[in-house]
């Protein structure tokens, strides 16, 4: 219950008393105006709640998963809301320029072609096509002057705040027939640069701009910015309108024609005898015009019976806004959301006695459930005899909603492909609402869904002028006249329909941009239509059909063959499949996954070629490009998957083999892989090799490759490791020296009996044998289910047995329970979603490159990409890897790690009650905790995965370089003005680095795996060709000179210094000192190495030999390193 605000009135009211003692009752007038605590009494304190109370309670309790999703949601609204001192100064700025206007001078009546009242410092806001135009324009006051839209409704929000004023035209500046030719258009533009001029000379205008209300060229605004520092806070926009009733509604009715072809082209080649085409358009726009006010009047009745109704507004702008879709032509705006709100009431799916809450659920609600571009609603409940009926709106426009007056769609301009995206982001929002494991309120209302992260492909059509040759193609004459000669709007909802019946089952949402409302100076002419941003459009792909090569079509002999030989043209070809069927059939080129992953590409390219006259240079394709960093082979073009299943398909085998091995003193119980190679999450998978024995030297005893000196370093081999569970056993030993000798015995016995039955060459080692099968290279490590138990237990001084943990038993239980576990989990993960793995790929890739790879290890890396599939809120699962990492980049730069828990709830293991459990741990246990912490079904309350790393430092320069590179990227996918070169997000910025140690590239293994590989290698030892199943000798496993450098320096200066290095191909090693590496410290002759003597006075400290510490990076780096750089001087102390 919330404290009342007044104790004395409220006790008062609820019948309590309210006498309270006071210390000192004396010192009222000393402490006039301080709030002392009240003392009630025992009965006073308990008292049962009041009803008020009790609905709150159960208001909180039935509507929302706790009191703090309510409390959050009011708190939004709070912050959303316009400040009493910001209306004021629109209310002021909105009474200067209603002043002015009334002072407006008349003008003479002239011909509208004639401009010669107008000063050449204003233009027309209206592009004069054709130029010829009929009529007399007369400027004088406007008739009358008022707010209008969300300002006087109360359910304008911030950040942008426009204010609008309608401006009634008076009616000697109109005529009877100025519905028609664009007549009327022309004289409202003409007006609004009067009204421009007049303004011009007024200091009380910061700044004057053109606009067009939507996008919608035929409606321009002048935008009236304040002057100061107000400019930044808010924008009024001023509409010129029609005098109410002016014009008789029916005569713009969607059947009707209003703009002549003749008067259009200028020509006389149309039959008198052929109907003229209807203008629905053009109609509905000069009907909007004349019914603004009333829009605005019905809305305030309704608003006046639902006290909810400003709040659910704001509500649904803010969630419309977080999506995009409020902006631009044809978009879902607020006042469409307000008319929403009020067919709700109307139709009494909502009451006016619901909370905000309730009317922005009913209305998402409503959305995901009822399809406007089938089924049209209408909110005229007595239309007169001349309103246009339902199937007539639906003839006419693909979205129908009818305002009150039975005359005008509200949605004339909106695409069915755009109420299609509302209906999809409706249904997901209403899919993740009532989650209780989840955010709710972030995902529904604070995330913004931008569509590089939200479509899994994107293309852009650029150049749009070339549009004009597809409404050629298309006969779209009829429409461009509709659209007033805006070929963009005419053309796109015939390429949306085209693209749409091309991708078919392909995707599960095609949506496209919209265009943005343009500006422009008052003292510059109207932009040209093809100057607007080209049209990005977004895939949202059905991934177990999307990157199929064969369309196949209906049998030779259907009626439906000539229209899929129509749709697809030459591509089209009669097959014969596996079935015996004969039908048409588009096989499309694609080998491996990565080409098949851009069939949608080569279907969009064509049919838009065929049928829309585009040529392939105009569509800009970014559905993948960031493959290429994670690319292998020289071959066919390949991200990995192909080498990830052959891998697989060897370990399988090898998993069987071992099953049935046979001489064993205990049976396996369980073989399991632990390697990311084997969850298809390596960021370069092992590819078989084949060796090339010129490279090496044989070893006389061990009969291994040894590589020749005067050779670049061999190729590196990936020792994928699989973990082998052998049976409980009495004879198991219970010393932990005993045990260690156990599991070398079983790795020699392992290694011959897979040598004596399928020829394997293998190298039994204490902690493993290494076997070579069929070019690559399986490290076997043999385990036993109470090992970790063992290491726990010691005997103390006294006989007693303790069971402690210690750092080594948690390292053999992550390694041989954990990890597998986690494997085969993520194994069934890529298994449900085909893109997982190659997202992971381009996640560690980029934490490699940025040089993080030690901070967020690989199996954090692959939960975090993990979570992006499980809980994709508010989007649906990542459809391709490039989404996948664009998420992944902005979950590590906006998530609050110091607050909250991710929770990856692999196999949906987890329950409400459980993640309530975590949080509350995490809450209870947070300073212990790691900064990054990351739980799973397995592993609620440690985060074993991120226990070691990051620390906070290195978290926060994660999260700022994973921001920074996502703005780049993003930039790179939607501007096609930015140098196309993805590959600037993965180079890491060395400025911050203290020392760089650079190697000699032949002598790093992985150098074709770099960001920016060199143009020719080195040869290193292998050959192309078929890899033998067994036998030969064992090449050296797992020898990366690089590595093992880099762990001297870290065992020898890791107290001085942090050292980073790329471990995909990188040939520097970045050194940053630590900040108290060079604090003087005590003499002490154990801790002389590396350091300087200073004696001052009768003590004695040491300090960093940075010179000495250098020379050494160049001697223990002997033939590795190349060159050692000192980037700064911070060692002079």
């Amino acid at each position: 219950m919330i404290p009342s605000e007044a104790p004395h009135a409220g006790a008062e009211k609820n019948g309590v008393s309210a006498k309270v003692k006071r210390d000192k009752p004396e010192d009222q007038g000393e402490g006039e105006g301080v709030l002392r605590p009240v003392k009630m009494s025992r009965k006073d304190l308990y008292k049962p709640p009041t009803v008020e109370e009790l609905n709150q309670l159960k208001e909180a309790e039935s509507l929302f998963h706790c009191s703090l999703l309510k409390m959050q949601m009011e708190e939004l609204l709070k912050e959303v809301a316009l400040s009493g001192r910001r209306k004021q100064q629109i209310d002021s700025f909105v009474q200067t320029i209603t002043k002015l206007l009334q002072t407006v001078p008349p003008s003479p009546k002239v011909e509208v072609s004639d401009l010669s009242w107008l000063s050449s410092q204003v233009k027309v806001p209206f592009l004069l096509m054709p130029k010829e135009s009929n009529g007399k324009f007369q400027m004088a006051p406007p008739a009358s002057i008022s707010l209008i839209g969300s300002y006087p409704m109360g359910t304008c929000i911030k950040p942008r705040i426009t204010v609008d004023l309608a401006v009634t035209i008076p009616e000697d500046a109109l005529q009877a027939k100025d519905d028609t030719n664009q007549r009327y258009p022309r004289k409202r533009a003409l007006y609004l640069a009067g009204l421009a001029q007049h303004l011009a000379s007024s200091s009380e205008i910061g700044a004057m701009r053109y606009s067009c209300l939507h996008g919608n060229r035929l409606q321009p605004l002048l935008l009236l910015i304040p002057p100061g520092k107000e400019s930044s806070y808010f924008t009024l926009r001023l509409h010129a309108c029609l005098p109410p009733g002016f014009f008789k509604p029916n005569r713009f009715h969607p059947q009707r024609n209003n703009v002549r072809r003749k008067w259009y082209t200028g020509t006389q080649e149309f039959d008198p005898e052929t109907p003229e085409p209807p203008t629905p358009h053009y109609n509905s726009s000069v009907l909007g015009d004349m019914l603004c006010v009333t829009h605005l009047h019905f809305l305030s009745a309704v608003s006046s019976q639902c006290p909810a109704f400003t709040d659910g507004v704001a509500l649904l702008k803010v969630w419309l806004r977080q999506r995009e879709l409020d902006q631009g032509t044809g978009c879902f705006n607020g006042f469409l959301g307000s008319m929403l709100l009020a067919y709700l009431l109307a139709v009494h799916r909502v009451s006016n006695t619901m909370t905000a809450y309730q009317l922005l659920r009913n209305s998402l609600h409503f959305l995901a459930t009822t399809d406007l571009t089938e089924n049209g609603i209408t909110l005229a409940k007595d239309p007169d005899s001349t309103a246009p009926s339902l199937p007539e709106f639906q003839r006419a426009f693909q979205v129908v909603f009818v305002d009150p007056s039975g005359h005008l769609n509200l949605c004339a301009d909106m695409t069915a492909c755009t109420f299609k995206q509302v209906q999809h982001e409706a249904s997901l929002s209403m899919q993740f609402w009532d989650d209780p494991t989840m955010d709710g309120f972030h995902a529904l209302l604070m995330t913004p869904k931008t569509i590089t992260r939200t479509s899994d492909h994107i293309f852009q059509l650029c150049e749009l002028a070339k549009l004009q040759s597809s409404c050629k193609k298309l006969n779209l004459l009829s429409e461009l006249i509709d659209h007033s000669g805006n070929y963009v709007h005419a053309v796109l909802p015939y390429i949306l329909l085209l693209l749409q019946r091309g991708l078919d089952k392909r995707i599960s949402l095609l949506t496209h941009s919209l265009s943005p409302n343009p500006e422009w100076s008052v003292e510059s002419d109207p932009p040209k239509h093809k100057a607007q941003p080209p049209i990005s459009f977004g895939l949202i792909l059905r991934p177990e059909q999307a990157d199929s090569i064969l369309e196949r079509g209906p049998p030779a002999d259907s009626p439906k063959a000539v229209e899929f030989r129509q749709l697809w043209g030459s591509r089209s070809e009669l097959r014969r499949f596996q079935d015996g069927a004969i039908t048409e059939a588009v096989l499309w080129e694609g080998e491996s996954t990565c080409q098949k992953r851009l069939v949608p590409r080569q279907i969009i390219t064509h049919l838009l070629q065929l049928h829309a006259d585009i040529p392939e240079s105009c569509v800009r394709y970014t559905g993948a490009m960031l493959d290429d960093v994670i690319k292998v082979g020289r071959g066919v073009p390949s991200t990995g998957e192909e080498e990830g299943l052959k891998l697989v398909q060897s370990y399988d085998d090898l998993s069987r083999q071992l099953w049935r091995l046979e001489g064993l003193p205990l049976s396996i119980t369980s073989v399991q892989g632990a390697h990311p190679a084997l969850r298809y999450t390596q960021v370069f998978p092992p590819v078989p090799l084949k060796m090339d024995y010129s490279f090496f030297n044989i070893g006389k005893v061990s009969r291994a490759l040894v590589p020749k000196e005067d050779k670049p370093c061999p190729a590196y081999i990936t020792p994928v490791t699989v973990v082998c569970h052998m049976e409980g056993s009495g004879k198991w030993p219970h010393d932990r020296l005993a045990l260690r000798h156990i599991k070398a015995a079983f790795h020699i016995n392992l290694g011959e009996l897979l040598t004596k039955h399928h020829k394997y060459t293998c190298k039994p080692c204490p902690t493993h044998v290494d076997v070579w099968k069929g070019g690559f290279a399986f490290r076997i490590q043999v385990a036993y289910h109470r090992e970790p138990q063992v290491l726990r237990e010691s005997v103390n001084a006294d006989g007693l047995l303790v069971v402690r943990d210690n750092e080594e038993a948690r390292a053999v239980e992550l390694a041989t329970v954990h990890r597998p576990l986690l494997t085969s989990t993520l194994h069934g993960l890529q298994q449900q979603h085909p893109c997982f793995g190659a997202a992971c790929r381009l996640a560690k890739r980029w934490l490699g490159a940025q040089l993080f790879s030690d901070d967020v290890s690989e199996d954090a890396a692959d939960l975090l990409v993990a979570s992006l599939f499980l809980q994709p809120a508010p989007f649906s699962p990542p459809g391709s890897p490039q989404v996948g990492f664009l998420r992944f980049l902005h979950l590590l730069s906006s998530f609050d790690w110091s607050n909250n828990p991710l929770v990856v709830n692999l196999n949906s293991q987890l329950t409400a009650a459980d993640y309530t459990d975590i949080k509350n741990n995490f809450t209870a246990s947070r300073e212990s905790l790691p900064v990054m912490f990351i739980a799973t079904p397995s592993d609620r309350n440690l985060s074993l995965w991120t226990k070691q790393a990051p620390s906070t430092q290195m978290l926060q320069r994660v999260v700022l370089v994973a921001a920074e590179s996502l703005k780049v990227l993003e930039l790179q996918l939607m501007h096609g003005s930015q140098i196309q070169d993805v590959r600037v997000a993965f180079r890491p910025p060395l400025d911050a680095y203290d020392v760089l140690i650079h190697l000699i590239p032949k002598q790093v293994p992985l150098l074709g795996q770099a960001v920016d590989p060199p143009a020719a290698g080195f040869s290193r030892g292998t050959l192309q060709g078929k890899v033998g199943q067994s036998g030969w000798a064992l090449p050296v496993i797992d020898y990366n000179p690089v590595a093992l450098y880099l762990s001297e320096l870290r065992d020898s200066f890791g107290h001085l210094a942090l050292f980073f290095c790329d471990p995909f191909g990188g040939t520097v090693i970045a050194v940053l000192w630590k900040p108290k590496a060079f604090d003087p410290a005590p003499f002490k002759t154990s801790e002389i190495s590396a350091r300087l003597v200073e004696v001052t006075g009768e003590q004695a400290h040491t300090l960093p030999n940075v010179q000495a510490i250098l020379e050494d990076f160049q001697v223990m780096g002997k033939g590795v390193v190349k060159s050692v750089e000192a980037r700064t001087e911070r060692w002079t102390v």
